[in-house]
């Protein structure tokens, strides 16, 4: 287990592409306003109407982004791995937080404070660009989510999510690979916009065809490409 009092803040901050380009004096500067704490799986980090006067990147674990709807129904917004930020918007706009976020595993997570990023914003223009880039990945990250959710299929969006991470694996000539679903097969659901049952019956589908092998949490892709041209 990473022991947080010998972790090195500033090396860390210099791993993430938001902070790449800073020197270690910066980092050091940038690490003083930070802070470092440990969430136990279940445990909320944020609810909305929370004041949000730093962002937070995922050092290890997961953290999930959901709303609730007035009839108590979930929906999952994003998942948010190691190197994974989320806050950084509503840091700047100086809004209260409008989604829940919860540990979906133990974590250890980095508080960035808001006046130690202003403090480099006003300091280097290059910071800047990389806090602009980072948030422009974000919103067209929700754009593609609303275009998917309202133009594809609910097959679509299972197949586009085992394939994520496979467009590498699919130019070297395709063939078998397995995913391990990081969490749930609910919370996955939820993610993409579907009911628990509907995913199920969607992994059900593709087993049949011979496309996948479901165990469990692990799902072996048979070819990448016949399921890419399943899903189109």
């Amino acid at each position: 287990m990473l022991d947080p009092r010998a972790f090195d803040i500033p090396q860390f901050l210099g791993r993430l592409p938001l902070f790449s380009d800073l020197a270690r004096p910066e980092l050091e500067r940038l690490s003083s306003g930070c802070q470092l704490r440990r969430y136990t799986r279940g445990e909320v980090v944020l609810h909305p109407g929370d004041p949000c006067d730093a962002f937070h990147v995922v050092v290890t674990g997961q953290v999930k982004l959901f709303g609730l709807s007035p009839d108590g129904h979930e929906k999952v917004i994003e998942l948010i791995g190691p190197g994974g930020s989320f806050a950084e918007a509503l840091m700047f706009l100086g809004k209260p937080c409008v989604v829940n976020a919860q540990a979906l595993a133990d974590s250890l997570l980095l508080s960035v404070q808001r006046h130690a990023v202003m403090a480099e914003l006003q300091a280097d223009d290059r910071f800047a660009l990389r806090m602009l880039a980072g948030l422009s990945r974000r919103l067209h990250g929700l754009v593609h989510d609303v275009q998917a959710y309202a133009l594809q299929s609910g097959v679509q969006r299972v197949i586009g999510y085992l394939l994520r991470d496979q467009e590498t694996h699919d130019a070297a000539g395709g063939g078998a690979v397995t995913v391990s679903l990081p969490v749930s097969k609910a919370t996955i659901a939820s993610r993409l916009s579907l009911t628990p049952e509907y995913f199920s019956r969607v992994l059900h589908e593709l087993e049949a065809a011979q496309l996948i092998e479901v165990d469990r949490r692990d799902i072996l892709i048979l070819d990448v490409q016949r399921l890419a041209a399943y899903g189109s």
